[in-house]
């Protein structure tokens, strides 16, 4: 028996529903899903999907269950398809907005591998209640984080893409506003897709001109942008744009993937400086991140570091800051690590050639 089959058929028999209720609820009959779980016909994402789809109808606890049987491969089209659906069902609004709110704290601590799993098994149910406004706006916020998870720059502008979507669905300007700064600062300091960081910095900042956390990110991606482009008074003029709005908006929230307190926003500036190769404000934004920083948060130490060897290399000391860059990506354990932190890794060595 496959190991995904296996796991299928647990989660089928605990939610005291027969291989007839999945076939009359799919496109495949009962043989052929027995088959599937006995490990002798592959479990393809179309029938992880059918089984998601027929367990979420079924009164269960839903969220333990499918997230044992979504695989990291299934995960992606399962949502996809669940989202383009928009299957029918309803939820209760306050609890969804609370576990979302869970997953900003979650990313700030834990490694993408698993969150990934344990979002991607909650997206699956978030999407069959998408029937108001504010399960949109809940939705948009957690595609906005899975996009994090993701490996790859491509895949995470999918998942902007999605979130952003989800947001003009739920017609919350903030929301709106939010997952476009947001996606873009993701890329931006990450240095990568900058055409498409811009694009979601002009929308988000083209939206509202109120003071928000999601305009803060806008203009924080808007300097990283002009920063990658070599453009220095161009960023060092968002960068003012972006203080502006910090001081009036700033979070008290420390740990949120939804807040941007002052640690982080010396984090963003600290990428920022370095990238330019300004060692003064750079080195300072350095220390200041590092002063401020939540002490549970070692991979954004990390960040920190990195942001060192980067400064080194820009200055002239190329093979030092290639060094301390190596050093301290070593130093976090192999589950700590993300996507950002390699692509920032990445920038230090070709800085360093």
């Amino acid at each position: 028996m496959s190991d995904l089959g296996a796991r299928l058929r647990q989660a089928r028999t605990e939610a005291g529903v027969t291989l007839a209720y999945i076939a009359a609820r799919s496109c495949y009959s009962a043989t052929h899903l027995s088959n599937v779980e006995a490990g002798r016909r592959t479990a393809t994402d179309d029938v992880v999907l059918a089984y998601a789809r027929a367990l979420g109808d079924a009164d269960v606890n839903r969220r333990q269950l499918l997230a044992g049987v979504v695989g990291p491969v299934a995960a992606s089209e399962l949502i996809r398809s669940g989202f383009s659906a928009a299957l029918n069902g309803r939820g209760a609004e306050e609890d969804w907005q609370e576990r979302v709110a869970q997953y900003g704290r979650d990313y700030m601590e834990i490694g993408a591998d698993a969150l990934q799993s344990r979002l991607a098994g909650d997206l699956v149910i978030m999407q069959q209640h998408l029937d108001t406004p504010l399960m949109w706006a809940s939705a948009a916020r957690a595609l906005a984080v899975y996009g994090k998870t993701t490996k790859d720059p491509r895949e995470a502008v999918r998942w902007y893409d999605l979130a952003a979507t989800a947001a003009d669905r739920s017609s919350d300007l903030g929301v709106r506003v939010w997952v476009r700064g947001r996606a873009a600062i993701a890329l931006a300091y990450e240095g990568a897709a900058l055409p498409v960081a811009k694009r979601y910095s002009d929308e988000a900042i083209g939206l509202s001109d109120r003071p928000s956390l999601g305009r803060l990110n806008a203009l924080m991606a808007r300097a990283h942008v002009a920063a990658g482009r070599g453009d220095l008074t161009g960023a060092i003029a968002s960068d003012e744009d972006a203080r502006r709005i910090f001081d009036r908006v700033a979070s008290d929230e420390l740990i949120s993937d939804f807040a941007v307190p002052a640690w982080r926003m010396a984090t963003f500036r600290s990428m920022l400086y370095a990238r330019l190769g300004i060692v003064g404000p750079g080195s300072g934004a350095q220390d200041e991140a590092d002063r401020l920083r939540p002490a549970s948060l070692t991979r954004f130490a990390t960040h920190i570091e990195l942001h060192r060897g980067l400064m080194m290399a820009k200055a002239g000391d190329k093979a030092a800051g290639v060094t301390h860059a190596r050093r301290a990506w070593a130093a976090l354990p192999t589950d700590r690590r993300s996507q950002t932190l390699g692509l920032v890794l990445q920038e230090v060595e070709r800085a360093g050639r």
